[in-house]
């Protein structure tokens, strides 16, 4: 785990000038962030008319996933947090618009102007606080609250994410569907420890026939069906019914009255001349409901 580069230091501190072109110049990393950034566009089903769509890469880092959106003919806004990352970005002449911001504050767009929305390996850093001020949760509620008012009715947002762990994926999920989206998770290859890559495809908008999680892709690059993954409960595709809003936890105004206090009552009775029975261990015992 020690390898997680948002265990090392903050996004804007460990993607520094030095490690922003390394991870620009490696020719593994360009291949891999293609692939993905191919695969979300494609989960962001956006409608095959010709039509450019205004999409919004979060986490955009050096433009890499955003080639790949303007090879497909889309416009794009990109956002990172790394001024380092921009500047390479600026310097490999990017297509889309260029932002220097942290998500986790929310993305201050206008609302509803965004087509659609892809992330590649960013919105996990939400989850760690890097300074005193950060709190992870209030982080997620800021970032998904402000990517649903900025999406336009109906459109989708695609986040591929490492997950540290079962809790962390659930609590990135959770504050999804309390901002308002429909969806859920698509796991690809889910039995493959190099190959597995999990995607939140969500949807702006309340769970309809077009919000359907799509199907993940299995070993072999086919798509796979539900019932091939419901025998493993970490790796199956969550679907649309999954989707619910935690209960708030009842608070509990009632004041139970225990023996302390039926000991008092009785002494106040007696100091007022009251006749009252003896203490004994069946004081304040509760009673059977029958004999």
């Amino acid at each position: 785990m020690a390898s997680r580069p948002e265990l090392l230091a903050p996004p804007e501190i460990f993607y520094d000038q030095t490690e922003a072109r390394k991870y620009t110049s490696s020719s593994r990393i360009i291949d891999i962030q293609a692939k993905l950034s191919e695969r979300a566009l494609e989960l962001l089903a956006l409608p095959d008319d010709g039509v450019p769509r205004l999409l919004l890469d979060i986490g955009c880092g050096s433009g890499l996933s955003g080639e790949t959106l303007s090879e497909n003919g889309h416009n794009w806004i990109g956002l990172d947090i790394s001024q380092a990352m921009l500047d390479v970005a600026l310097e490999r002449e990017a297509e889309g618009d260029l932002l220097l911001a942290d998500m986790g504050q929310g993305l201050g767009l206008r609302p509803g102007v965004i087509d659609g929305a892809i992330s590649i390996s960013a919105v996990q850093w939400l989850c760690n606080a890097d300074k005193s001020s950060h709190e992870p949760r209030l982080r997620l509620k800021a970032f998904f609250g402000s990517l649903y008012r900025c999406l336009a009715r109906g459109a989708r947002a695609v986040l591929q994410v490492y997950p540290q762990n079962v809790a962390q994926r659930e609590l990135i999920l959770g504050f999804a569907m309390r901002a308002g989206f429909a969806g859920g998770v698509v796991v690809d290859y889910p039995h493959s420890t190099k190959s597995r890559k999990e995607y939140l495809v969500l949807t702006c908008g309340p769970p309809s026939l077009s919000a359907a999680v799509p199907k993940a892709k299995g070993e072999d690059g086919e798509f796979c069906s539900d019932d091939e993954s419901s025998g493993d409960e970490e790796n199956k595709t969550v679907s649309v019914s999954d989707r619910h809003r935690p209960r708030k936890k009842q608070r509990l105004d009632k004041k139970t009255k225990g023996k302390d206090w039926v000991i008092r009552k009785k002494e106040q009775m007696r100091r007022k001349g009251a006749t009252v029975p003896a203490d004994t261990k069946y004081t304040a015992r509760k009673r059977k409901t029958r004999f």
